[in-house]
């Protein structure tokens, strides 16, 4: 069976929408909910692919993260710092108004005024200098420097219509004091929670189902489904048991352990792809004294991650073909690099470091630690899939190898925050590609850390090579995209390869379920996109 929709209820605007007459509903039971409608809120992956079925940007990216026309049917380079963007026409917003380049302009100018933004999209148009109309359709977008990735920054902004949130500000001047400045919970009670996307919102509200109608509007093809509920059910169990038991029809994230027994059972449909999110290991290069390594037995001791031999070490020390294998279920793929090759910017030559205990043992002793050291590895414990029994292996692993190392795991409600903080040594994260290339994902990563510029911006470990940052500069410069990937990959072989500044463990796996007779296309970036699964 199906879970009844529940009745609308965000505002009176949303309800007097009109349904269109499709056949079926669909319910998802998704493993997190997203935590707000406002599409440039909070950069995450929960919310972005809950919001993808609302809102629709200039580029989209297909399953395998390739770019495709939107909102906008062409971008053009005009020169080495000029975009110019040829608009969609005849789009209409949820409530009725028209797509136009002052909805872009408008957009993008809010962007970076998001109020207390905990994860700002900012960084996809900080690049535009100037951006202005140069034709009933069209844009024209400048940039400082060259920009190459220019598409794919804009393949991650959700385009808002510009009259409705002026409508709205002059029926409640005191909601803000202005446009740009308006805040996210006037989307959240769903007023201008208004895109262009296939569906839009009929109700929702913080840790409950989002709720979505098909816009007979929608410029693109019809929806197969005429009403979604995406319901959030946090336990992997229970959003199994929901399929299993008929109250959902597709669900994300099966457990790596239930994987084999569901695709057995001619019931359910299960659809997996290689994804785009690297599980790794960041570690504190920077600081002599860092918080949490030590001497065997407690002493103080000038920090050993700092010495590439050390850093090479822990990486020839970690199983982790046994980690995809037993912890993982064979749900993952054992990584040397940030994307998996195929990938624009991966090598095609960097793999997996094998793993070699005694070659570790043999570099830490080189390096002056033959006998070891002690870390504590921290881990999230509720943000990817088995967190920490990856890193309880890891430290299993790495304490064979004379680094005496224990696990302290908490809620990613603090983790992130502290990891930030630079508080932590050694942590297991994951980073997985927005844009669908190495390139960007290298430079936060690795590229020394620059409040001014936003080089190097979840370098948490304060690694610096200026080798490295020269490459990557050159690399992401480049507007000619074989030559731009081939620049990356030689960045990537010698940071990854050869300085060791963080450590890729795997690649995890996407996988969904669904009751038979459900389609959908799995897709690198694991969002589900209710527009997109189809019924037989």
């Amino acid at each position: 069976m199906k879970t009844a929709l529940k009745p609308l209820g965000v505002t009176a605007v949303i309800a007097l929408f009109t349904v269109p007459a499709l056949a079926e509903e669909l319910t998802v039971g998704i493993a997190a909910a997203n935590s707000s409608l406002d599409p440039h809120f909070h950069n995450i992956g929960t919310n972005n692919s809950a919001l993808r079925n609302v809102y629709d940007r200039l580029i989209h990216m297909d399953a395998a993260m390739r770019l495709y026309p939107a909102l906008a049917t062409a971008w053009t380079p005009v020169d080495d710092t000029t975009w110019e963007i040829e608009l969609r026409e005849g789009v209409t917003f949820h409530d009725g108004t028209s797509f136009g380049p002052e909805d872009v302009i408008f957009t993008f100018e809010r962007v970076p005024e998001v109020p207390n933004s905990p994860s700002s999209f900012a960084r996809f148009v900080a690049d535009i200098e100037t951006i202005e109309q140069t034709g009933p359709t069209t844009l024209r977008l400048t940039t400082a420097e060259p920009v190459p990735l220019l598409p794919n920054n804009l393949a991650q902004v959700a385009i808002l219509s510009k009259e409705t949130v002026d409508a709205f500000l002059a029926e409640n001047p005191d909601a803000a004091e202005g446009a740009l400045t308006i805040d996210s919970s006037d989307f959240n009670s769903g007023a201008l929670a208004i895109g262009t996307g296939a569906y839009r919102v009929t109700d929702w509200e913080p840790d409950a189902p989002l709720v979505l109608a098909a816009y007979d509007g929608y410029w693109g093809d019809a929806p197969a489904f005429s009403d979604v509920t995406m319901r959030p059910i946090g336990n992997d169990a229970a959003r199994l048991a929901a399929l299993e038991a008929g109250d959902v029809d597709l669900i994300d994230g099966i457990p790596t352990s239930d994987i084999e027994r569901v695709e057995a059972d001619p019931r359910f449909e299960v659809f997996s792809a290689p994804s785009n999110l690297a599980i790794y290991l960041h570690m504190d290069s920077d600081r002599v004294d860092s918080p949490d390594v030590t001497a065997i037995g407690g002493g103080a001791i000038d920090n050993p991650l700092r010495d590439v031999r050390v850093r090479e070490a822990i990486s020839r020390a970690i199983n982790r073909e046994g980690i995809a294998r037993a912890i993982m279920d064979g749900a993952a793929k054992p990584a040397g690099q940030m994307l998996d090759a195929g990938f624009a910017g991966a090598s095609e030559t960097l793999t997996a470091t094998e793993y070699d205990p005694e070659g570790a043992q043999a570099l830490l002793a080189e390096a002056g630690f033959g006998d070891g050291f002690a870390a504590t590895l921290r881990s999230p414990n509720d943000r990817y899939v088995n967190d920490e029994r990856i890193a309880l292996a890891i430290a299993q692993n790495l304490t064979q190898a004379g680094i005496e190392t224990d696990v302290m795991a908490e809620p990613r409600s603090t983790y992130f925050g502290n990891a930030s903080a630079l508080e932590y040594s050694l942590m297991l994260l994951g980073w997985g590609s927005s844009t669908g290339e190495q390139g960007s994902t290298l430079d936060a990563l690795l590229s020394t850390y620059s409040e001014e510029t936003g080089a190097g911006r979840s370098n948490r470990g304060r690694f610096s090579d200026p080798q490295f940052d020269a490459m990557i500069a050159e690399a992401m410069a480049i507007l000619e995209e074989d030559e731009r990937n081939a620049k990356v990959a030689e960045a990537a072989e010698y940071v990854l390869g050869e300085a060791y500044g963080i450590i890729p463990i795997h690649f995890q796996t996407n996988v969904w379920a669904a009751r038979e007779g459900i389609e959908l296309e799995p897709r690198a970036d694991n969002y589900t996109i209710a527009a997109d699964v189809t019924s037989r």
